[in-house]
């Protein structure tokens, strides 16, 4: 199935030329534009003295990143094109494809952004990891699961830093009802 669903992704790459060459800059450079857009809102973020949301963030990448160590070493699914034909539009190293790690982080930016910074620019990062993890997959470097993979370790890790931080908010007897007191502009 996990197969069936990449060919029909990567089936599309190498007819429309332009079509390419945009799949091809979001997978490999789109990354940065998320990266940037969030070091901007923590840079904002700081700057009004908030350095907690900032920090939830960063826990979340941490906890994102050992998420994806743990799963890549409990599977040996290996990349697309090292077992079957594809049409691979920009060069990768050999290894372990599932999870993505550009999914990961994208969508472990776009959650905890959307969770701890700004809803909405949450949302437009978590286009935007859309965009970077369909275009891992027209490129011939992963396939859908590893993106889903991504998707789902980035939740669990926004999630779980979510209730840990919620959790020290209810053990302080000033903590707010909410628990998200500070969290979201």
């Amino acid at each position: 199935m996990n197969y069936r669903l990449f060919e029909l992704v990567n089936g599309h790459a190498g007819r429309v030329d332009g079509i390419d060459d945009m799949m091809e800059f979001a997978a490999q450079y789109l990354i940065y534009l998320v990266f940037s857009i969030a070091a901007v809102l923590g840079a904002v973020t700081l700057r009004r003295g908030r350095l907690r949301p900032v920090i939830a963030l960063g826990a979340a990448l941490a906890v994102g990143f050992l998420g994806t160590l743990i799963v890549s070493h409990l599977n040996g699914e290996v990349r697309p094109f090292q077992t079957h034909h594809v049409h691979q539009l920009i060069a990768h190293d050999n290894g372990v494809s599932l999870p993505s790690d550009h999914a990961t982080a994208a969508f472990t930016v776009a959650f905890g952004v959307r969770v701890f910074l700004s809803k909405g620019w949450g949302i437009l990062l978590a286009v935007l990891a859309t965009m970077i993890g369909a275009s891992r997959v027209w490129v011939g470097v992963h396939y859908p699961a590893d993106i889903l993979a991504g998707l789902a370790i980035a939740a669990l890790a926004v999630t779980v830093t979510w209730m840990v931080d919620r959790r020290r908010d209810l053990d302080q007897p000033t903590a707010g009802a909410s628990g998200l007191s500070g969290w979201s502009s």
